[in-house]
């Protein structure tokens, strides 16, 4: 690693370019500069990332290091990074693989070049990565789980629903109860993972009034308002509302080319799924609650809209009151209310 990463080899550049693959066990380096690579594969420890990292911090370069966003296991390289002064980038996966163009096979070696490379050409276009808090570094976490655990209870009731159809004998009858059981457990999973969540935004008075700022809104509730504080890295990133609609997948694209193809403006499906999913259900409530979301639902329909798209719009509408809300530290108004 030492003649690798010597300070002779690198004293010449201007800018050094890292990318990192990662995974649960390991981490893979591209060192990259001037067209000149080197290839560093180290254990997903703390130890041993910072042996690395103060390598590349002797380098007298200023270094700029990219790595893709694969939740847990980033954990580590996040908490050493904190210790030192590097541009440092978190990628959506989707954004790399669609640069490439085309290619043929993939290891962790080359992803971690092909990282660098973007990085590289790109590092303009993107915010640097801050640390978040400790408290959103909680949520994350058991937001996670508490996902997990929704999604196995949402499959045993699939299974349950399958089983009483072709209920014939007792032993069936019996594994019907086991699956009640299960849900419930998993009923009583969530309840402490929620207050586990609810714990740790109390222990933060800034996010929590943040969050008791949003609520506020029509239809936004815990799950929304924890989904956002997430997303935005505790209202740190992403608040520009039109990038974070984006983000979410609820802004519609035009889709035009030449005079063969035209139609309307659909919303891509390059979005985050779970923040688009919890502002569907917010929308859903908000639009049958009394509110100015409600009026504006209401009239576009009459106006012969597509309630879907006009749903959509709901959507975008929510996160755009909520990041305004946050920005003048004010509570929404409703105005059906006031009247």
């Amino acid at each position: 690693m030492k003649s690798l990463l010597s300070t002779k080899h690198y004293k010449v550049m201007k800018s050094i370019y890292v990318g990192i693959d990662i995974s649960k066990n390991t981490l893979d380096f591209c060192v990259r500069s001037s067209g000149v690579a080197s290839f560093h594969k180290i254990g997903n420890k703390t130890k041993s990332i910072r042996k690395l990292l103060k390598s590349i911090a002797k380098i007298d370069s200023k270094a700029f290091i990219a790595m893709e966003n694969t939740g847990y296991y980033n954990y580590n390289l996040y908490q050493t990074l904190k210790g030192f002064d590097f541009n440092v980038y978190v990628i959506d996966p989707k954004h790399i693989k669609r640069s490439i163009g085309l290619v043929r096979g993939k290891n962790d070696k080359v992803d971690a070049k092909r990282i660098a490379i973007f990085i590289e050409r790109n590092h303009q276009d993107f915010e640097c990565w801050e640390p978040c808090s400790e408290a959103i570094r909680s949520l994350k976490i058991l937001m996670g789980q508490r996902r997990s655990k929704i999604k196995q209870r949402k499959g045993i009731k699939q299974q349950m629903a399958d089983l009483k159809d072709i209920v014939f004998n007792g032993s069936t009858r019996k594994l019907i109860k086991i699956n009640q059981k299960a849900i419930k457990e998993l009923d009583r999973h969530i309840h402490e993972i929620e207050t586990l969540i609810r714990a740790e935004i109390k222990s933060d008075p800034v996010l929590q009034e943040q969050l008791k700022r949003i609520k506020t809104v029509p239809g936004i509730g815990d799950v929304t308002a924890w989904m956002i504080a997430i997303k935005t890295e505790g209202f740190q990133r992403l608040t520009d509302p039109r990038k974070l609609a984006c983000f979410a997948g609820v802004v519609p694209f035009e889709q035009q080319s030449g005079t063969s193809l035209k139609t309307r403006p659909r919303v891509s499906k390059m979005a985050d799924m779970a923040l688009k999913s919890v502002l569907q259900m917010a929308a859903m409530r908000a639009v049958r609650m009394q509110n100015d979301l409600q009026v504006y639902y209401l009239r576009k329909v009459e106006e012969g809209k597509n309630k879907m798209s006009v749903l959509n719009a709901v959507r975008n509408k929510l996160l755009h009151i909520a990041m305004a809300l946050i920005k003048n530290q004010t509570n929404y108004k409703n105005r059906l209310e006031l009247s």
